[in-house]
């Protein structure tokens, strides 16, 4: 039975992350996908013959640290240009911005958002740093632990006395305070507050943390412009993956881990290795978990295995998806009204209100009878995804539960994909004729599809009670967990979800101190 340093469950970014991290310091490391396909939610799979997505469409946060530690460039990854963000309105007058210029608004709201880019990227870099440093817990201990705190009260003593005690109130806004306060445009404020909703179960007028979720969201290399790399998204897993493959790290797809083994030491328990669902058994010193911390203790580790305390606070964790995913083979480029071209990402989001009433329609467990959603088409970008002339339409669909009222079936999914196809032709009235196929993926697809808890992105959500020192929870937060040789290194950890590699970044280097 071969041994490993290292066994690494899960083959999403983190995960590849933790692994060519491990393996560039000398271990020996193991990784493995249950799937076939490498990428978790930014896997590219087939969805029509010639076309293909993923759940990820684009790169917004992704850090250059780990691109430069990593040599992702070698192997074969560049971002790619800014694309602009575009609030759709169906009479064609858009609002749009991109770096500091908006656009479609009047010239207060332009000059409004520069002053506002510029305070939320000042408030963005207090918080980069930390990004992708282990955040010690409540009772620091060691130097270490406190030289971090200290360097968070440096930061926020940097800012100046009055804008630390503006970023102490604008971090426990809700989105709808903010928007309100700094522009008068409502196409401007939904699009704008959309990066702090997106993936949650909350709304614009929800308290708590969707401040921090936009700053977390501009944290990458534009600034919190998005970007479709060369190969789309396909090709940051590519580069990943190739990059771990050449410092050392075994790959297997197709292999499901159905138990970590848990066995007694001098001191208590130990992880040990995994057992596979083809009844292999495979040891390790140390044994990660990219998957989400649901899945990881409960279907993988045991409760018996864990104390009742510990077990009750992971299963408290809020993991219910409320982001659909539809995906368009289109024989054309669609016609959106008031646009050249159809590039960049196109919010549907006419107001807050908007956004707030379909929430209201999916926290009582019905899919929003007027859906916002974020649309992109990846292949004006991405020439690999769709056949020579041809196009992809991705979007990201909010606010669809995952529990529905009555459960997903065939009729309720084809009701809501022919319900999201009539939202699109209201601002492209020529979709219908260009498409070939379509696909819906509700988050209980997702969380079957993704091996994901919920279908949720974050794999618990992003709120005030679940963040830093408390993701997922404590005795869980410094990717360490309760059972020796065991870690975390998922989007439920800190700093959390979304193409970021965070958690699998900050996992790595916890083990190897």
């Amino acid at each position: 039975m071969k041994t490993f340093d290292t066994i690494v469950i899960g083959g999403g970014h983190n995960g590849l992350i933790c692994a060519a991290y491990l393996a560039k310091s000398g271990q020996s490391v193991l990784l493995l996908e249950a799937n076939e396909q490498l990428g978790g939610l930014a896997a590219t799979t087939d969805f029509h013959p010639g076309f293909k997505a993923s759940v990820a469409h684009s790169i917004g946060q992704f850090p250059d640290k780990i691109v430069k530690d990593l040599n992702l460039t070698s192997h074969g990854y560049t971002l790619g240009t800014a694309i602009p963000t575009v609030g759709l309105s169906k009479d064609g007058n858009h609002v749009s911005v991109l770096g500091d210029v908006a656009t479609g608004v009047s010239e207060k709201d332009a000059t409004s958002y520069k002053k506002y880019r510029k305070m939320m990227l000042k408030y963005m870099s207090v918080l980069k740093p930390f990004s992708l440093t282990t955040i010690p817990g409540v009772a620091a201990r060691g130097l270490s632990d406190l030289m971090t705190f200290a360097k968070m009260g440096i930061k926020l003593k940097l800012l100046g006395q009055a804008d630390m005690r503006e970023f102490m109130r604008v971090v426990t806004l809700p989105a709808r305070d903010i928007m309100d306060e700094n522009f008068d445009s409502p196409a401007l404020k939904g699009m704008l507050s959309w990066d702090g909703l997106v993936g949650s179960k909350m709304a614009p007028r929800s308290p708590n943390h969707t401040i921090l979720n936009m700053l977390y969201r501009m944290i990458g290399e534009n600034g919190g412009d998005h970007a479709v790399p060369d190969g789309g998204v396909a090709g940051l897993v590519s580069a990943l993956a190739s990059a771990a493959e050449a410092l050392g790290v075994e790959i297997r797809t197709g292999a499901a881990v159905d138990q970590i083994t848990i066995e007694g030491c001098e001191n208590g328990l130990k992880a040990t290795g995994v057992f596979l669902k083809d009844g292999e058994m495979i040891s390790a010193e140390c044994v990660v978990s990219a998957a989400d911390p649901q899945r990881t203790f409960f279907d993988m580790v045991g409760v018996d295995n864990l104390e009742i305390q510990f077990t009750n606070r992971i299963r408290r964790l809020r993991c219910e998806g409320f982001v659909a995913k539809l995906h368009l083979a289109l024989s054309d480029l669609p016609s959106f009204t008031g646009l050249d071209l159809p590039k960049g990402r196109m919010i549907i989001a006419p107001t807050m209100d908007s956004i707030e009433f379909a929430f209201d329609d999916a926290k009582y467990g019905d899919s929003s009878k007027e859906p916002v959603m974020e649309i992109l088409i990846p292949s004006i970008d991405d020439d690999t995804i769709a056949p020579n002339g041809q196009h992809v339409l991705s979007a990201h669909v909010m606010y669809i539960p995952h529990d529905v009222n009555g459960g997903w079936n065939g009729a309720n999914k084809a009701a809501l994909t022919e319900q999201l196809i009539d939202t699109i032709a209201e601002y492209a009235p020529n979709i219908r004729s260009k498409i070939l196929h379509a696909e819906v993926l509700t988050p209980a697809d997702i969380a079957t599809t993704s091996n994901v808890t919920g279908g949720h992105w974050h794999h618990t959500e992003f709120a005030l009670d679940q963040l830093m020192m408390m993701r997922p929870t404590y005795q869980a937060a410094q990717y360490s967990t309760p059972i020796p040789g065991l870690y975390l290194a998922s989007a439920g950890c800190h700093p959390g979800g979304g193409l970021m590699g965070g958690p699998g970044h900050n996992a790595a280097h916890e083990i190897l101190k």
